[in-house]
């Protein structure tokens, strides 16, 4: 799978299946973000909730001429060879009475699961860490105010267990949205991360003992 970052919370995966890119794009955002929204093309657009700054789908174009499948809500969805599961979640602390509502989306690629937290803004039950399951890639919300802070985040991994984890949403050059940097959650996770311009991961680079901590640059 190969995995880069556009900034805020807006990824793309991708991977061959049968001869073809499969591509899934999440959270893309608008431009009153401060940041330009990039040219994409995908198959699948996760979006995590509708607010502005992840919501901007006619961004996107359909991948090789054909139209884009959009989830925007909890549930289980296949399409090319991708498998979906939409967990409902808050984008707050008081079940959504100040944020409203906020879907996690585990997504599965060529046996490898990616977990894409949206703007989470609670610490999660039970129920939500036993509907997520082994998870390879999570994706997380780290610069607090809107969603959970650098600690907060670090408290998430430990429920979750992830075998890699890569913050999103925190404060980077352009961005206008008030929140936090990445250095708080990176200090609470041992201050280790390894930085790459994107990743391209097999099942064989995940690791076996330790979370693996990687900053993405913005592409």
């Amino acid at each position: 799978m190969n995995i880069s970052w556009f900034g805020h919370s807006s990824f793309k995966l991708s991977e061959k299946i049968d001869g073809k890119e499969v591509i899934v794009v999440t959270d893309p955002y608008g431009k009153d973000t401060g940041l330009f929204p990039p040219k994409i093309s995908a198959d699948v657009v996760t979006v995590s909730h509708d607010h502005f700054d992840h919501n901007n789908t006619e961004k996107v174009t359909g991948n090789q001429d054909e139209i884009t499948t959009i989830i925007d809500r909890p549930g289980e969805y296949e399409t090319k060879k991708v498998f979906i599961n939409g967990i409902p979640s808050f984008h707050d602390k008081k079940n959504g009475s100040e944020r409203g509502s906020n879907t996690i989306f585990k997504i599965e690629i060529d046996h490898i699961v990616v977990a894409h937290l949206g703007d989470l803004g609670q610490k999660l039950t039970e129920e939500q860490i036993d509907f997520l399951g082994d998870i390879d890639v999570l994706l997380i919300p780290v610069g607090g105010k809107y969603t959970i802070d650098g600690a907060e985040a670090a408290e998430v991994v430990r429920q979750i267990e992830p075998r890699m984890v890569i913050p999103m949403h925190y404060k980077i050059p352009g961005l206008t949205i008030d929140i936090d940097d990445e250095k708080k959650f990176l200090k609470e996770m041992g201050g280790k991360a390894d930085k790459e311009t994107k990743l391209k991961i097999t099942r064989k680079d995940l690791p076996e003992d330790n979370i693996r901590v990687v900053i993405l640059e913005k592409s």
